[in-house]
């Protein structure tokens, strides 16, 4: 039998860093972006419904229109769900509400779902190309419960809109 804490630990271990900024704590201002399956893939993915930029560049962005807002934007991109949802269950550490592009698993991970309600901070789902014209399989979000708004098919600029309802957004 495996010895689940040591894999633990081993992944975390290799786990990408989370970038982020310094802040004053109690501000209210830490905003954990987080990108799921394929995000950091983003340049090679239909620009048609992507954008065509990379996600680096997104995430520039992001930061740019974080920092219009007074808005300390940290980033998380994985593309293990067992990592995405691990992260959530730490999120209440590091940020005061969240943004969640989870790509594909908006549509079916219940796993995620129920660790974005415990973790038990306002959030936005964002997802840059327009979803309800798309594939019927994508009409549907497992997420939406959780979030306080949802944001789909305005490209980059909906993370901006997203960063404004979690500023707007009463906090704990």
């Amino acid at each position: 039998m495996p010895d689940h804490r040591a894999v633990r630990q081993e992944r975390a271990a290799t786990a990408p860093p989370v970038r982020v900024h310094a802040v004053s704590p109690g501000n209210n201002n830490r905003i954990q972006v987080m990108h799921g399956v394929n995000l950091d893939q983003l340049d090679r993915r239909d620009p048609a419904h992507y954008g065509g930029i990379t996600f680096r560049q997104l995430e520039q962005a992001i930061d740019g229109f974080a920092r219009e807002l007074e808005l300390d934007a940290r980033f998380f991109q994985t593309n293990s769900e067992a990592e995405f949802v691990e992260h959530l269950h730490r999120v209440r550490d590091v940020a005061d509400g969240i943004i969640v592009n989870a790509g594909a698993w908006s549509h079916y991970s219940r796993a995620i779902g129920d660790a974005l309600q415990l973790a038990g901070l306002p959030a936005v789902e964002v997802h840059l190309s327009d979803v309800l014209k798309r594939e019927e399989w994508r009409h549907v979000s497992v997420l939406a419960d959780s979030c306080i708004a949802t944001v789909t098919g305005k490209g980059v600029d909906g993370y901006r809109e997203a960063l404004a309802a979690l500023k707007a957004a009463p906090r704990q």
